[in-house]
């Protein structure tokens, strides 16, 4: 049992200074004052210090992404340590461009490793590609089988997308819907967004001409040209919920796109903030030739989180919902995740006064105290 002592708690919303009891990887009780009534629980001082949810970074490539400049540029797998340190409690993996050297049954097997090693952990099956690869030769099944997959994902309007006609993107999206139905989850399909022309265009002919609800796709890296973003605000306020990726470029970052929409009208529920970690990033001549490469970190979530609030003055309950609450709500998995109340997991951030990461608590567990790493995967 842990019990946090005095401490400012944003559950997101500002609660004011309480103690929160943990017990049995849930919140047991938030109270103005708790008693120690054992000796055996461990008593962590929150004065002077602030409490929000865990993050839940929704795109993380934990098997490693790349591989587009040969075999020499494929990213290795994330290690435990990586996302704790970026205050990460709650992951969603999937794969990228590459599912000839990379499997569905290595991400899965990636995900439980992780889970082994205490974070909460969820996939998507699919990758770029199409026909998607998927572990039990069905999206459907996969996501009602598997217990860690709750989407799918495809690429669209990109030079590596598998060109998917009107149809397919229908059947895709139908599957992933009824999945999503029957065993409980999100079943959604996550739409990897290209630099092409089209943008949403073909995501906006299936909603119109079926009856799949809008939510069902979710458009990611939406905030990497002004064409596209310009089509993912409308798609926000038509009710979808739209994806931005951190690192792409500072008038472009998600703080700045979050600013913007606000301004439109967008309803700042329907957006969510995600890393690309592990991720590759690479640039392309007008030919087509790779002139650069890179990897994608973790760690920009929380960064970008963290600037939020000390550079653009966002409050703090204001700027960790993205984080947080709409990313919970938008993977089903809220109340208990996205959220500091009682009956929750405790997936917990102790931050200090200057933002800087002091206590990471996964599931009820100690993983990072007063910053030091105390919990770290098997072969780190």
């Amino acid at each position: 049992m842990i019990l946090i002592k005095n401490i400012e708690v944003y559950s997101p919303k500002l609660i004011g200074i309480k103690d929160v009891l943990i017990t049995s990887g849930n919140i047991s009780l938030i109270e103005d004052n708790i008693l120690q009534f054992n000796k055996k629980i461990k008593i962590i001082d929150g004065t002077g210090k602030m409490l929000i949810p865990g993050l839940i970074d929704n795109h993380v490539h934990i098997t490693g992404g790349g591989g587009e400049g040969s075999f020499n540029t494929r990213v290795p797998e994330i290690t435990l340590s990586k996302l704790i340190e970026g205050g990460i409690t709650t992951v969603v993996g999937l794969l990228g461009t590459d599912s000839t050297t990379r499997s569905i049954e290595n991400l899965v097997a990636k995900a439980k490793a992780l889970k082994e090693e205490g974070l909460s952990v969820y996939v998507h099956t699919g990758s770029y590609g199409y026909p998607s690869i998927t572990l039990t030769d069905s999206v459907k099944k996969d996501i009602v089988f598997i217990t860690e997959i709750v989407g799918v994902k495809i690429a669209l309007s990109d030079h590596r997308s598998p060109s998917l006609s009107f149809d397919e993107l229908s059947r895709l999206a139908s599957d992933a819907r009824v999945a999503g139905m029957l065993s409980g989850k999100a079943g959604i399909v996550v739409a990897h967004m290209g630099d092409g022309n089209e943008g949403l265009g073909l995501i906006n002919r299936v909603l119109q001409k079926t009856d799949i609800p809008i939510k069902t796709i979710r458009p990611t890296h939406v905030n990497r040209k002004e064409e596209l973003l310009a089509q993912a605000y409308d798609y926000a306020k038509r009710g979808g919920i739209i994806d931005l990726t951190c690192g792409i470029s500072k008038n472009m970052s998600p703080a700045e796109v979050v600013i913007r929409a606000e301004k439109e009208g967008v309803p700042l529920e329907n957006i969510t903030i995600s890393s690309d970690g592990y991720g590759s990033w690479s640039n392309y001549d007008e030919y087509g030739n790779m002139i650069e490469i890179g990897v994608s970190s973790v760690s920009s979530l929380y960064n970008e989180f963290k600037y939020m609030v000390m550079e653009l003055n966002f409050d703090i309950d204001k700027a960790i919902q993205f984080y947080s609450t709409n990313v919970a709500k938008a993977l089903r998995l809220y109340p208990k995740k996205g959220i500091i109340q009682e009956n929750s997991d405790a997936d917990l951030i102790i931050i200090d006064k200057d933002m800087t990461i002091n206590t990471v608590i996964s599931n009820g567990k100690i993983m990072l105290d007063n910053g030091e790493m105390i919990v770290k995967g098997t072969y780190e």
